[in-house]
């Protein structure tokens, strides 16, 4: 069996932090929340963090 992505559920500190290493490390990352604004949050922070990475 191998894993080809990822769901994260919470798009907090951690939940982003998780899915942005399994987004360097190539996995298909799906992330949840019940908040939006917390989704838009964690992308824009992923974002800028991969930004800054290049």
């Amino acid at each position: 069996m191998s894993i080809q992505s990822i769901g994260i559920v919470g798009a907090g500190q951690m939940g982003n932090g998780i899915a942005h290493v399994c987004a360097l490390a190539g996995y298909d990352v799906v992330m949840t929340d019940i908040s939006q604004e917390s989704l838009d949050a964690a992308m824009a922070l992923i974002g800028r963090n991969l930004d800054r990475q290049v």
